[in-house]
């Protein structure tokens, strides 16, 4: 299992008129989620696109249990359970507010598309030798 966390402060402009933070926005913790912890790979979406792969979403789910409120900072912690063995992956997000309560969790699926030959891929090899060390299974 791979496990990152990224804390992002909730800016006026992302909440509602009470001040809580728009649901559609919870999609964008989850990017800036899902690109730090690639990030903290050592590798970037941008050298993903380089590559040419890209990684459209296909499906998002959401679950909301608390208000993240203007000015929190809030920690997203994103978590790959699984290393994909096809072209889809899945990121799992869960959102806290500083008090370590958790605020929202959801999946998001994403699949690996070549743009060139317009069709679903593998994960690249190189993303892949990244995340495998979190996946190795113990004797």
């Amino acid at each position: 299992m791979y496990t990152a966390t990224t804390q992002i402060r909730v800016r006026y402009g992302e909440t509602d008129q009470m001040g809580y933070l728009y649901y559609g926005n919870y999609a964008l913790y989850y990017e800036v989620g899902r690109a730090e912890a690639i990030r903290q790979l050592g590798f970037t979406y941008r050298q993903l696109e380089e590559l040419g792969i890209f990684m459209p979403v296909v499906e998002l789910n959401s679950q909301y249990f608390r208000p993240a409120l203007y000015d929190d900072l809030v920690t997203v912690k994103t978590i790959l359970k699984e290393l994909p063995d096809g072209p889809k992956i899945q990121f799992h997000s869960e959102l806290y507010n500083e008090q370590g309560h958790l605020l929202n969790k959801g999946v998001t699926t994403l699949v690996f598309y070549d743009p060139k030959e317009k069709k679903k891929t593998l994960m690249h090899e190189e993303l892949h030798n990244r995340l495998s060390p979190y996946f190795k299974k113990e004797a």
